[in-house]
């Protein structure tokens, strides 16, 4: 059985707010409410393609739970059958924390949702104030511990760089989003998009969005300080695709961000391993998992040409017992 989501966007619909930094038809491609026949097309499309599976139908768009109740359930419904048909094993929803409630959970359990995750983006008021969000950091610990309580998969995102926040913002937003214990977590720096008020901050000069490089040195520490919780992080920067690339303006869209981010990972970890055996330069050996030798390497292969740069010639051993992120040197 192959695992994978069916993914549909829900732009705009039922949001109560306009964030800074959104505009959702932009990101998904989508400028039409969803129909609710094409969550058949997009099943269909899918299992001709793959096959039976353990995956679930995932409505995104971050105000899932604020649209029209009927809508909402028409959704679900339809949904829902291809879980009681055993093609699914459930239901992925993404909303907003002051958007949860026990009718809500109710609901949404009775038409087999198994996930919910709550778009935070901050855990911080001001920040929160500063970008519209309409929302504070009390309503996503009392939406967080809901969730949980009703036995849900509690997901949570946050973003990085945005207006008014610092790098020590959020590594503070990481930390307390970690207390609450979620299950996944997905981190998504800050992009200016055409069409948003933050666009407009930008060109006033009121704003300077985060470089590729300075929005993956904080990112690598974001996914080590979640996986070390054993919080997994299910995607890092924004996903390729719909309109993004007409979009965008400016800040730290990359199609590969997590390869990115990951490869710096191991980079730092190959560091530490030369300096905690004092090797200096010369040829070394570096073991690493066999499915994550990509990572090792970087992206055009640059982390072995800042080793090379060093004065290290580099030989590659793979493992197929390391985990992720493990590696060691010897001279």
């Amino acid at each position: 059985m192959k695992h994978f989501n069916v993914a549909l966007f829900v732009p705009d619909e039922g949001c109560p707010h306009r964030c800074s930094f959104c505009n959702q038809k932009t990101i998904s491609g989508k400028v039409t409410p969803l129909k609710v026949e094409e969550i058949d097309k997009a099943v269909e499309i899918a299992l001709g393609n793959i096959g039976c599976n353990e995956g679930e139908i995932a409505f995104f768009g971050g105000s899932f739970t604020a649209i029209d109740r009927a809508y909402m359930t028409a959704l679900l419904e339809r949904a829902y059958k291809y879980v009681t048909k055993g093609l699914f094993k459930g239901i992925r929803i993404s909303t907003r924390p002051d958007c949860i409630s026990r009718e809500i959970l109710d609901i949404l359990r009775s038409y087999g949702v198994t996930a919910v995750e709550l778009g935070c983006q901050s855990m911080d008021d001001r920040v929160l104030a500063l970008n519209t969000r309409g929302h504070t950091q009390k309503d996503v610990c009392a939406s967080a511990a809901l969730i949980k309580e009703y036995g849900f998969e509690l997901g949570v995102q946050m973003m990085t760089g945005l207006y008014g926040d610092s790098d020590e913002g959020a590594l503070e937003t990481a930390e307390r989003l970690i207390a609450l214990s979620p299950d996944t977590v997905r981190i998504y720096p800050t992009i200016v998009l055409e069409g948003t008020r933050l666009c407009e901050l930008y060109r006033k000069g009121e704003y300077t969005p985060q470089s590729v490089e300075s929005a993956a040195e904080l990112c690598k520490k974001l996914i080590v300080m979640f996986e070390e919780k054993n919080i997994r992080v299910i995607r890092t920067g924004l996903h390729s695709g719909g309109n993004v690339e007409d979009g965008f303006v400016a800040g730290p869209y990359h199609p590969a961000f997590r390869e990115i981010c990951e490869s710096m990972i191991y980079f730092d970890r190959v560091l530490a391993e030369l300096e905690k055996n004092k090797i200096k330069q010369g040829r070394i050996e570096i073991t690493v998992g066999t499915p994550f030798v990509s990572m090792l390497t970087g992206q055009k292969k640059s982390n072995i040409l800042k080793l090379n740069e060093m004065g290290f010639e580099v030989k590659i051993v793979q493992n197929k017992e390391y985990e992720k992120y493990m590696v060691s040197v010897r001279g």
